[in-house]
């Protein structure tokens, strides 16, 4: 259910189309309280996620090839490669970077863990004010769950699932530790984006990490009972424009 401090009058669900549409029903039909000081807030809300599951696709249709750490790559006119992850180069601005990956993408290579990472900046980059983005994050490192704090990622035990959300399909017996499991975005009407799986429903998903097992396994994968979203409260205060 859709809570708006101090604010009687919700947006009607008619006002919104197509994938937004989805997304606000989720947020209104579901048992958990989700909770906006303003309207402003849902509203940025719905127009973040709607980035984060454009990113996604876009991820998808870009170059960008699955790899683990040791045979990973980034553009090394962006980023340096450390132990840590990829750093940032000094004189490089974190908007061109971060648009990089996108527009540039047979130059990377990473797994899917770093995937969700790079979704979000795209998605936050696309959503708040260019300024403020090259401000906040500074000098970034990537690779796995590597992120700026001011990312603001919040992780929660449940099954309060939201288009937008990051899950994760958790894949017990793995052959490999790159396939312990896969994070996925929630991309809406029963799809999910998992970078070095793909698009794919529940079932789909937990296939592909079953044919990825060790031998003679016999522990299916799952989805596991967790959500992990980006904080709309703090990062609404730097949007490209006020919504009503």
């Amino acid at each position: 259910m859709i809570l708006i401090s101090n604010y009687n009058d919700k947006p009607a669900i008619e006002q919104f189309q197509g994938l937004k549409k989805e997304i606000y029903a989720a947020l209104e039909n579901s048992p958990m309280m989700h909770s906006y000081n303003s309207v402003h807030e849902l509203l940025f809300d719905i127009q973040l996620r709607s980035n984060i599951i454009k990113a996604a696709k876009d991820l998808h249709e870009s170059a960008v090839e699955f790899a683990p750490f040791q045979t990973s790559k980034f553009n090394p006119e962006i980023w340096t490669k450390t132990k840590y992850g990829y750093l940032l180069n000094s004189w490089v601005l974190p908007s061109e970077a971060i648009e990089d990956i996108f527009t540039n993408s047979k130059e990377y290579a990473f797994e899917c863990s770093t995937a969700i990472v790079v979704i979000y900046y795209k998605a936050v980059l696309d959503t708040i004010a260019t300024s403020y983005f090259n401000t906040l994050f500074q000098r970034l490192l990537v690779w796995d769950w590597n992120y700026d704090r001011d990312l603001s990622i919040v992780t929660k035990v449940g099954r309060d699932f939201i288009p937008g959300d990051v899950v994760y399909f958790y894949n017990p017996e793995y052959a490999h530790p790159v396939w312990t499991g896969e994070n996925a975005v929630i991309l809406g009407n029963g799809l999910y984006f998992g970078h070095g799986v793909g698009i794919e429903t529940a079932e789909g998903m937990i296939q592909a990490l079953n044919t990825l097992r060790v031998e003679n396994a016999t522990k299916s994968a799952y989805l596991i009972s967790q959500h992990s979203r980006l904080n709309p409260q703090y990062l609404s205060q730097f949007a490209r424009k006020q919504f009503a």
